[in-house]
């Protein structure tokens, strides 16, 4: 059963070592545990649905309260502290559940005639407010998109398949796999997020260095729009003027409702292995990777952790004997304090990964790198989409997590990193209070990579508390990020929670062509209002 209030399965969880609660009692202090609301106790602060469905809609819309608060809420750390103290505010008047395209249109019609805002729903995974009700006046009817979530065609020859765009990432896969292929898309998110999902706010997969981000693996499909259907052809590459399939990436909901996606897949590897080196310092480490992306090293993925978060990772490993022993090994060989840890993938042919790892090791050499195999990077593979169950372990321990990602040039890396971190770090200090911090680099370009940044702190007295440092927190670095070369967001999306900022990265003429744009395809601001732009 899926958690109503937390990620995932509710049957699964994910504790935190021994070690690891010692670690973090010993750099942030001791945490004091929150209570938290049934859901039971929820659903009775559900007020009465607003709208009236009528006899084209009234199969289709659950007005349940239980419903209403399942998906009223995403991911986000706001979104977590409303859920488990009850107060989470607005909720949206029912949930569709269409099956077909027509049944989307009927649901448009039917938004139209009344003034009904909806909101594409498809995995609820949003950390920036995508899927959460706009305080517009109007009723509101959320569209899970989760009975559309099936591989429809597939084109061998040009190798494009088309899905239903509710489909989750472990289907995408299955259904693609008995066929013999792949997509290749690996969010952190995979478990829950959707294929439309992905289209809709850009997301990158963490295999993204031989597979491509979510804009190089959408080839076309179809989105349902206030104005009639628009279908994006499946064409190679095209100069015929602005493309329309870039328009639609990154649209979060703006603009209609994904229905169908064309993707490029690729056939089944021959093999694929995962490594872990490490390097004595940042500057080592970091010019190893810049070298390797640089120079086009066939690697599928390249993870980069800080000295604090390659010390946090062993920490929470579990399994002090082994790290120990790793701890002392590395040391040996120049890898002590101050050390940083680097997992890289390869993925493709028997020959082709093999002339990668040989590739790996010149430069792990040149810059007195480390390399320690594959067991550990074997181990990252197995729990790399189980990570975000941690956040229900800290939880109740009395520890908040949030994240943090942007991406910048290489020139700039190390300045916005450290003005990151510094940040977070000294924020909540005028409440005695200390953040732990630390960062690793997660995807990666000749032209620059994305920072991604983890951040642990004490909850507060109350769930209310807990919010404000959050905000003192997440807003301050946002503000840092955008003024120093930095996206407000690398594969998060903007949603509510980033649009603020947004206008520094695209400027006054940019910010007026998008809202010309999606107010071409929903004059009333009836579809996600205030997500993307106000």
């Amino acid at each position: 059963m899926r958690c109503w209030n937390g990620w995932g399965d509710d049957q699964f969880s994910l504790e935190l070592p021994r070690e690891g609660h010692a670690f973090l009692n010993d750099r942030i202090g001791k945490g004091q545990p929150l209570g938290d609301a049934s859901l039971d106790a929820v659903c009775a602060l559900v007020p009465e649905s607003r709208l009236t469905p009528d006899s084209a809609t009234c199969s289709l819309i659950d007005i349940t309260p239980e419903a209403r608060v399942r998906h009223a809420r995403g991911q986000s750390l706001p979104d977590w502290l409303a859920m488990r103290s009850g107060n989470i505010g607005l909720f949206p008047d029912g949930v569709a559940l269409p099956r077909t395209t027509h049944e989307i249109q009927v649901l448009l019609n039917y938004a139209r005639q009344y003034g009904i805002q909806l909101i594409p729903y498809g995995g609820g995974t949003s950390v920036a407010g995508h899927i959460n009700p706009a305080d517009t006046g109007k009723p509101v009817l959320t569209v899970s998109l989760a009975n559309m979530n099936q591989l429809t065609d597939l084109d061998r020859e040009s190798q494009i398949a088309t899905f239903g765009a509710g489909t989750p990432g472990p289907l995408v896969e299955s259904q693609l796999r008995a066929h013999g292929y792949t997509l290749g898309h690996f969010p952190q998110s995979f478990e829950l997020s959707t294929i439309g999902g992905w289209v809709a706010s850009r997301s990158s997969g963490q295999q993204s260095l031989r597979y491509g981000r979510i804009e190089q693996l959408f080839a076309g499909g179809r989105i349902e729009t206030l104005k009639g259907p628009l279908e994006i052809p499946t064409i190679p590459a095209s100069s015929a003027g602005p493309d329309i399939r870039e328009m639609i990436l990154g649209s979060e909901g703006r603009m209609g409702i994904i229905t169908e996606v064309k993707v490029r897949v690729s056939e089944l590897p021959e093999h694929e292995s995962f490594h872990v080196a490490f390097f004595p310092d940042w500057e080592s480490a970091r010019t190893a990777c810049r070298k390797l992306v640089q120079q086009r090293t066939q690697l599928s993925m390249l993870r980069l952790s800080n000295p604090v978060e390659t010390e946090t990772q062993l920490a929470l490993a579990g399994r002090p004997t082994l790290i120990g022993v790793l701890e002392r090994f590395l040391a040996f060989r120049g890898a002590g304090p101050g050390k940083c840890m680097m997992t890289f993938g390869v993925t493709g042919t028997r020959q082709q990964c093999k002339a990668a790892l040989v590739q790996v090791k010149t430069i792990c050499k040149e810059y007195s790198g480390v390399y320690t195999g594959t067991r550990m990077g074997e181990k990252w593979a197995e729990k790399r989409f189980t990570m975000p169950y941690l956040r229900e372990a800290l939880w109740q321990l009395g520890y908040a997590v949030d994240t943090l990602e942007t991406a910048t040039d290489w020139s700039k890396v190390d300045n916005l990193m450290s003005l990151i971190e510094s940040n977070l770090r000294e924020r909540l200090s005028d409440e005695e209070e200390k953040t732990h911090v630390f960062t690793h680099l997660s995807h990666f370009y000749g032209q620059g990579c994305s920072i991604y940044t983890t951040y642990v702190f004490r909850v507060g007295a109350n769930h209310e508390q807990t919010l404000r440092r959050w905000h003192r927190l997440k807003h301050s670095t946002s503000e840092l990020i955008v003024n120093n070369g930095g996206t407000i967001s690398h594969q998060h999306g903007v949603g509510k929670d980033h649009a603020p900022y947004l206008p520094v990265e695209k400027g006054e003429l940019g910010m007026e062509a998008i809202r010309a744009l999606c107010h071409q395809f929903d004059p009333d601001s009836l579809l996600n209002p205030k997500t993307l732009v106000e």
